[in-house]
């Protein structure tokens, strides 16, 4: 078994996984019913030497990808380790003009992307498309040292312009190390990958973690539903890290085929065996169509990037399917805290891995403050921005703007966006993300939690909502819900949003912009509750 903590750089890790594995089984490609393409470890490295030999002999030392997923994408990050350059993942639902901006500062000098964007984006260094160009030639493989760059990751998160995360090699190994001591992966086992490469999670848990431990990943071109599941199915798939409205929407498929006496008798049943802590195989045997409907082979869902609603992850107990809760930044190379498999708390987001400290940053008397974050995981800086780093990491802290407490076992609960709160007349604070949970399940398509002055300028200490929905029949209901809420939780109106929630990668509202929408007239007038 290879152990992150015996290397100093990606580009040695893969070069041994890829050796030791090299006869097994290492990507598979999918699109909806059609598979593209299998590779085992020896073919993904006879690949990648031919593209690191070409970029190498072009001196190429900062390499941007704009790629969905497939399996070029794990070809280029693997030839750009091999030659100890540094890379730069982009999300490809960038437009080309913000693609441009970003690589002109970070100052790459090769790019990576598909056949249809190469002559999209704007970009005056040398373009590669490895899906279809052809590439030759031996490499000299270039050591690196855990204190060298790794990546460059751009997170603009859901309030902000984007930031250029540098991240070196020893961050990531250190997050590898502390994961594998939570959750280790067997080779052979297959890792459904469904979020962007790009993305901090899929980079790390579907590609370091995966290829460090010689498991299969599944690349799934869709974030279809349907489509996901019929994908457990035919890959028997044991691992996925996922978002919380992609699980979400699993739970809303599997309810519906639980709608019988018989089938919540189970249920019940299920979860009075399973209270304390998770019994696999008596679920399965208990829940078999259940369990044969997510292919029979399911070990554990990870689920982060945002708020996972607590009634969601309690459905999944029900079923005996662990879901893992976790809570990170891409400035701490994804993942800060996580869940137990044993512990089945709803209310928060897990204790800290191994090596991290999590602190509360001037708490107030009940113990709510700023989220500060230390260990070997952080970034080493912002790119080019020494005066947010330096606001940023203090004294060896990052300093996150995550509003949360921790409790005497370590277990940390998140209730908002520092920067989002609000202050009622009688003195109390109040996050819009943690009001958020009291509407779960309202019957609409999206809605999102403002503080009044951040979405219009109101100076009004008052929390707001913006709604899409088809029609206005969610009213009753919503009106309903805030009685039940103290007076200084109260939603006290909404707007009716005519247009599609911006979001992240990782599916995140993107709260600026959605403001922005509100205020550029694409709501219906604010309705008072």
């Amino acid at each position: 078994m290879i152990e992150p903590a015996d290397f100093d750089s990606l580009g040695a890790l893969l070069r041994a996984s890829l050796a030791e594995h090299a006869d097994r089984l290492c990507l598979i490609e999918a699109n909806r019913e059609r598979e593209n393409g299998r590779w085992t470890y020896g073919e993904m490295a006879q690949r990648a030497q031919g593209l690191a030999a070409t970029l190498q002999s072009q001196g190429c030392r900062r390499i941007a990808i704009v790629m969905s997923n497939q399996s070029s994408w794990h070809v280029g990050a693997i030839a750009t380790f091999w030659i100890g350059a540094t890379l730069v993942p982009l999300d490809p639902k960038l437009t080309p003009e913000e693609c441009g901006a970003l690589l002109e500062h970070a100052g790459a000098d090769a790019l990576l992307t598909e056949p249809h964007l190469r002559d999209k984006i704007p970009f005056a260094g040398r373009v590669y498309t490895p899906e279809t160009d052809s590439f030759e030639g031996a490499v000299d493989p270039v050591e690196r040292s855990r204190n060298d760059d790794a990546c460059i990751v751009y997170s603009s998160g859901t309030g902000g312009r984007a930031k250029g995360c540098v991240l070196t090699h020893g961050a990531y190994l250190s997050q590898l190390t502390a994961l594998l001591q939570r959750h280790r992966f067997r080779p052979g086992e297959r890792y459904l990958s469904i979020l962007p490469t790009n993305h901090a999670i899929d980079f790390m848990v579907g590609f370091v973690g995966a290829y460090g431990c010689g498991a299969v990943v599944v690349h799934l071109r869709t974030l279809r539903p349907e489509f996901v599941r019929d994908a457990f199915v035919r890959y028997r798939i044991a691992h996925m890290a996922l978002v919380p409205m992609v699980l979400g929407h699993l739970a809303t498929g599997l309810r519906a085929k639980l709608q019988t006496p018989i089938a919540r008798f189970l249920v019940g049943v299920n979860r009075l065996v399973c209270r304390r802590r998770p019994r696999l195989r008596w679920s399965r045997v208990w829940l078999r169509p259940v369990h044969k409907a997510m292919g029979g082979n399911l070990t554990t869902l990870f689920v982060g990037g945002a708020f996972t609603e607590p009634d969601v992850l309690d459905f999944f107990r029900g079923l005996g399917i662990p879901v893992i809760n976790g809570y990170g930044l891409t400035e701490a190379c994804t993942v800060v805290t996580l869940a137990d498999t044993n512990d089945y708390r709803l209310d928060g987001v897990g204790r800290a891995l191994p090596g991290t400290e999590v602190r509360i940053h001037e708490s107030d008397p009940n113990g709510v403050g700023e989220v500060v974050v230390r260990g070997p995981t952080l970034m080493s800086r912002y790119l080019d921005d020494a005066d947010l780093t330096a606001k940023t990491l203090r004294d060896g802290w990052l300093h996150t703007g995550d509003v949360g407490r921790l409790d005497a076992t370590g277990h940390l609960a998140l209730l908002g966006r520092r920067k989002n709160m609000i202050v009622t007349p009688g003195g109390k604070n109040v996050y819009p993300e943690d009001i958020e949970n009291a509407f779960a399940g309202l019957d609409v398509a999206e809605y999102c939690i403002f503080a009044a002055p951040y979405l219009w300028g109101e100076r009004r200490e008052q929390l707001v909502m913006v709604v899409r929905a088809d029609d206005r029949a969610f009213a009753a209901q919503l009106a309903a819900r805030n009685r039940r809420l103290p007076e200084h939780k109260r939603v006290h109106g909404y707007w009716l949003c005519n247009e599609h929630f911006p979001r992240t990668t990782s599916l995140k509202i993107k709260r600026h912009e959605l403001a922005d929408l509100v205020r550029a007239g694409n709501a219906d007038a604010m309705v008072e509750l």
